[in-house]
């Protein structure tokens, strides 16, 4: 009779037509999967009859007790004889369950109306969209409150903290705006010279260049970069300190959250975004200076002489004067689904996501509102 020892955990032994399996020890969930490959030896080399000592397994749980069950049912369902010897009355008792417990489920074929299904979901999504916009309104009052009383007293306000965030959100942000700025000056000039030419109307192309950037497009891509930029940044910096229970830890000490994280970062984006809205006009109103100069050429002079007569105050007004509306939208929204985030890292990401989806969506809503308005008014 030759002998082989497969593991710490069995032993395993042939003898002509039959073969020996002695588990030993104690078979516990953290070991099963060595045992387990263990296993798919000794059941390729059972032969036609196989016989389970278990007068040395100490004790085993559920995997290890299901481990043995399921050798001795793959011999027995092979046409090998087995036979299970020696147990003790726990390990017994455990086998036995293993057995009762081997039955197939079936699988409840889902009946669900796909037309419920898809109803179902959109209540589901409307009634989730109402407790946000409850809870984002709720925020808001109480933002509105803290800037009420930091303005009442302003020895309050955090200026360190307010002159880092104007730097991070505001000069740190000018190279970006400004190169997408003039890149989509010169597209317009570019695209509006192409069509313009057809009709020798070129020298429009300056009205389109600064209406299109003046009121509209430099603001909703300066705030749209903005929320990307820096209401990601809002909402993961305060979420990683809901995550390590820093914000715990300032209610703790009487510190106020709203005071020492959103103020800041809301007056610092109020601030800094009709800066960054006034560069990306300069910036954009170049690009197209320029591309109309090399693609129509339209000297630079032409160009400011035809650019004073189209915009007026009102041209600019209404462009600059959305900056500081979207700045509360972003600085809001962003700091709101900061103080959301749940205890771990999973969540940072999610909300961070989700700041950025609402911030640029509620940006072009205002903006649609804005641009109604203005077209009721006659501006």
């Amino acid at each position: 009779m030759t002998e082989v020892e497969a593991s710490p955990y069995m032993r395993f032994a042939r003898d002509g037509d039959t073969a020996v399996l002695a588990p030993s020890g104690d078979w516990r969930v953290q070991d099963a999967a060595r045992i387990d490959a263990e296993l798919g030896r000794v059941q390729r080399e059972a032969g036609q009859r196989l016989v389970v000592d278990l007068q040395r397994l100490h004790s085993v749980d559920t995997a290890g007790a299901w481990l043995i069950y399921r050798t001795i049912r793959d011999v027995h369902a092979a046409g090998g004889a087995v036979d299970a010897v020696n147990a003790s009355p726990g390990v017994a008792q455990m086998l036995q369950q293993a057995a009762r417990n081997d039955r197939q489920c079936e699988v409840e074929p889902n009946w669900e109306n796909p037309l419920l299904h898809i109803v179902g979901r959109v209540g589901r999504a409307t009634i989730s969209t109402g407790r946000d916009a409850r809870s984002l309104i709720a925020f808001v009052g109480a933002v509105t409150e803290a800037v009420i009383l930091s303005l009442l007293r302003p020895w309050r306000i955090r200026w360190t903290s307010l002159i880092h965030n104007i730097e991070q959100t505001t000069l740190n942000a000018v190279p970006i705006i400004s190169l997408i700025s003039f890149l989509i000056g010169v597209v317009l000039a570019y695209q509006g010279s192409q069509q313009l030419l057809k009709f020798g109307a070129q020298i429009f192309v300056v009205d389109l260049i600064a209406i299109s950037v003046l009121r509209e497009i430099a603001i909703l891509l300066t705030a749209i970069v903005v929320a990307g930029r820096s209401g990601s940044a809002f909402t993961a910096q305060i979420g990683s300190m809901n995550v390590n229970e820093e914000v715990d830890a300032m209610r703790t000490l009487g510190l106020d959250p709203l005071e020492v994280l959103v103020l800041p970062r809301l007056l610092a984006l109020v601030i800094g975004m009709p800066i960054l809205a006034f560069i990306a006009d300069i910036m954009g109103l170049l690009g197209g200076g320029l591309m109309a100069w090399l693609s129509l050429d339209i000297s630079p002079r032409i160009f400011l002489d035809r650019l004073q007569s189209t915009a007026d105050f009102w041209t600019v007004f209404t462009g600059l004067v959305k900056a500081p509306v979207f700045a509360v939208v972003i600085a809001v929204v962003g700091c709101f689904e900061g103080m959301r985030v749940e205890r771990n890292a999973e969540s940072v990401g999610r909300r961070t996501t989700v700041a950025v989806v609402k911030a640029i969506f509620l940006v072009i809503v205002i903006d649609a509102a804005f641009s109604i308005f203005f077209g009721i008014i006659g501006v």
